[in-house]
């Protein structure tokens, strides 16, 4: 079968490319649907959780928190959660609400789907006889359909960025707004080896930044990080061998 049917969880999938997990549960997505077993709909239903997780996480207002307590809510639930998140439910339209409806109806039907699905999913005894590729189909569709309404919505939002799990290079204009009017005068503390910065603003306030070389390298160039501790271990050895020889 065709991977034209999940074009929506590809998408979403591309743009989270840094999360392993999710990669990892997508992967068994496209695998297990091309060889038509029904474990595609548990990775399906796995990759519509983890984008309304994602959504909550990062939109949440921890002064007003909307994240679920119980340890295990339904797939419907965190579906509501994350769509009034995104304000799509405040949208004054019959039919549009009646289109929030839908969507936690395709929630909980691709869950029964799920449920359904045997061996894989619970780890029942026995064989199961395999779900037709007619209801494997609905279920990619379901949970395809719900993924590209909850990410194309999120991708329209305006991320805080003390709370996002979006990486650096995702806020381009953000950033090259900040580049263009700001200064920095950097200041090397002899004392300690920190890295001292001022970062100078439009406004004439300043920004005092102090960061050890150890957070800037581990922050910027993991490869830089690694060659300089393995240039300080090497060091403290010399050290403590020639302490020994004294």
């Amino acid at each position: 079968m065709s991977a034209d049917w999940y074009p929506g969880i590809r998408a979403f999938c591309q743009h989270w490319s840094h999360a392993q997990t999710l990669q990892s549960t997508f992967a068994t997505l496209e695998q297990t649907f091309e060889q038509e077993q029904d474990a595609c709909i548990d990775a399906a239903k796995a990759i519509v959780e983890c984008a309304c997780r994602v959504i909550i996480k990062t939109l949440d207002d921890p002064l007003d928190s909307k994240q679920p307590t119980e340890s295990n809510p339904s797939l419907a639930k965190l579906l509501g959660i994350a769509t009034k998140m995104l304000k799509l439910g405040q949208i004054r339209h019959r039919a549009f609400a009646d289109l929030i409806k839908d969507y936690n109806k395709l929630a909980d039907s691709l869950r029964v789907l799920r449920n359904e699905a045997g061996t894989v999913s619970h780890g029942r005894d026995g064989f199961i006889t395999k779900l037709s590729i007619h209801y494997r189909r609905a279920a990619i569709l379901a949970a395809d359909a719900i993924v590209t309404f909850l990410h194309e919505a999120y991708l329209e939002q305006e991320l805080d960025p003390l709370l996002t799990l979006e990486p650096y290079d995702r806020f381009e204009l953000s950033n090259e707004a900040i580049d263009k009017h700001t200064a920095l005068v950097v200041n090397e503390d002899q004392e300690y080896g920190f890295l001292s910065v001022k970062v100078l603003l439009p406004n004439g306030d300043e920004i005092p930044l102090s960061i050890e070389p150890s957070r800037l390298l581990f922050g910027i160039d993991r490869q830089a990080y690694k060659a300089a501790l393995s240039a300080c271990r090497d060091a403290e050895l010399m050290e403590s061998e020639t302490v020994e020889s004294l």
